[in-house]
Order: C-alpha cells, then structure tokens, then sequence
C-alpha cells in the first residue's frame, strides 16, 4: 500500500473515531441534563394503589380526588393536597348537598336518603379545607365525599381532628390527606338508596420535612366519644391492614415502608391529650 494510501485510511479512522466520540459525549451531556432537570416532586402522592375486590370509580374534582363505591353509596377513600395558601381562602361555606354529576343516578345517594335518618351528612374532604375556591367548594358537598356520620363525633373529634390538619398546613406548608369510612363486610344502611353506615372512619397523613417523609394514621369509631387525639393514633402500616387500601405507593419502597411504620407526634406538632 503507497504511503498516500495509508494516510487516507488513517485520516478516515481518525475522523470516524472523532464522530462517535462525539456522539457519544453529545448523549452522555443529554443524559446527564436530563438527570439534572428532572423533576424530584411526585405527582399525585395522595391518591391510593387500585383497590382489588371492591367497586371503585375514580373520579377528579378540582380539590380532591375521590374513589366512589357504587355498592355503599358512598367513597372508598377522598384524597388531597392541602396547602398554607389553601387554608387561608375565604370562600364562604356552600352548605347545599348535592348528587355527585359524574356518577351515575342510579349508583348514587339523595339527600333523601339522610333525612330523619338519625344519621349527619359527614364530609370525608372537609368544606373548610376547600374555602380557596368557589367551586371546590361547591364539590366539597358532593354525595360522593359524604358519609352517614355520627353527629357528635361529626361536630366533635373528628372535626376537632379537621382543625388540627388545617393548622399543620399551615406549619408545615403543605399537608398530604386521606379519608373515609372503614365497614363491615353487610353493612347497615339507610334510605331508598340503601347508603352504607361506617363502623368507623380513617384519616391518613403525611409530610415532607426536609426530604423526610413522615406519615400518621387515625382511626374512629362511628360513635359519640372524646379521648386524647393519641389514642386514635396509628401507624399507616397497621391501618392499610385495617382498610386493605395501600396508601401512598408513589413513595420509593424504602421511604415508604419507613415512613408508614412510624408513629411519631413530635414530628407533626398535634396536640396529642387534646
């Protein structure tokens, strides 16, 4: 081969060797920007893993999301992020019950079905959460986010509870929240329409705190009754086997299992002898 030979050829190895090497510092730079911008928040953390064995429809409404079960009349679980500017909205209350236009009318509850029942209509996503907006406001009174309450834990403990959420929005700058009612598997039931009444009721919550995850569970029966707010405390561990839903499965296994295996009061600033 002439020397001009071996020196073209040389000429083209060296440029093709320049070419993937550029190529490939080109998709290392793509990389390593795309790890750099991704986005660490999670989205949706609040709502719950799909519920087997059980009637469910997912339904979004502009302040929480709720999981409706056809069967009871009522949801499965509400879930939503409240944060320290929701919580400052001065929305008045809405105070007008209401079937909830995305489920079906035979599938749904009437408020017929609460009158002289004995039993409260109970919001599970409280109105006073939802006081930033006019119309998560007016949702807020769905039939689908509302179960057959006791009145006295209505107006009592629980709402004591709804107090104490709002406050920890307001420390903590955003709170994570889930709810509603915990049955038996032939549930009493009221009305035409043959609404489920709750045994008892759950409220799940979590935090970020400095990229820590923190998570409480709380449970009451649907019964009158005042005890210290740290007797209805539990971990989210011991609740997902009470309810059999699997709260927050967007979390990192690791975080996740840490987190709901906790029972930490110093961590949430609640007034536990309340």
């Amino acid at each position: 081969m002439s020397k001009t030979s071996k020196s073209i050829k040389v000429n083209l190895i060296l440029t093709l060797a320049g070419f993937v090497l550029t190529i490939c510092l080109a998709a290392t730079q793509i990389d390593s920007s795309q790890n750099k911008t991704e986005n660490p928040i999670i989205e949706k953390i609040e709502i719950p893993a799909k519920i087997s064995g059980r009637k469910e429809q997912i339904i979004t409404h502009t302040g929480y999301t709720v999981s409706y079960n056809s069967n009871w009349k009522t949801p499965n679980w509400v879930a939503y992020e409240l944060t320290k500017e929701e919580v400052e909205g001065t929305v008045p209350r809405y105070d007008s019950f209401l079937p909830d236009p995305e489920v079906p009318y035979e599938n749904s509850a009437t408020t017929y079905d609460y009158s002289n029942s004995g039993w409260d209509r109970g919001h599970m996503a409280p109105a006073g959460d939802m006081k930033w907006s006019e119309q998560a406001m007016k949702e807020s009174f769905y039939l689908s986010n509302i179960c057959p309450q006791n009145h006295n834990l209505n107006g009592g403990v629980w709402n004591d509870l709804e107090i104490q959420v709002r406050e920890l929005a307001r420390q903590k700058g955003k709170i994570y929240v889930v709810c509603g009612p915990i049955m038996s598997k032939q549930p009493q039931t009221i009305g035409i329409n043959k609404v489920a009444i709750p045994d008892a009721f759950f409220k799940v919550l979590l935090q970020n705190n400095n990229d820590n995850w923190y998570a409480i569970a709380f449970m009451y029966a649907n019964e009158s009754g005042r005890k210290p707010l740290s007797t209805y405390a539990m971990s989210v561990e011991d609740m997902q086997i009470i309810t059999d839903i699997d709260f927050f499965p967007a979390l990192p296994d690791e975080i996740e299992q840490k987190a709901e295996s906790e029972v930490d009061f110093t961590k949430w600033n609640i007034n536990s002898n309340k």
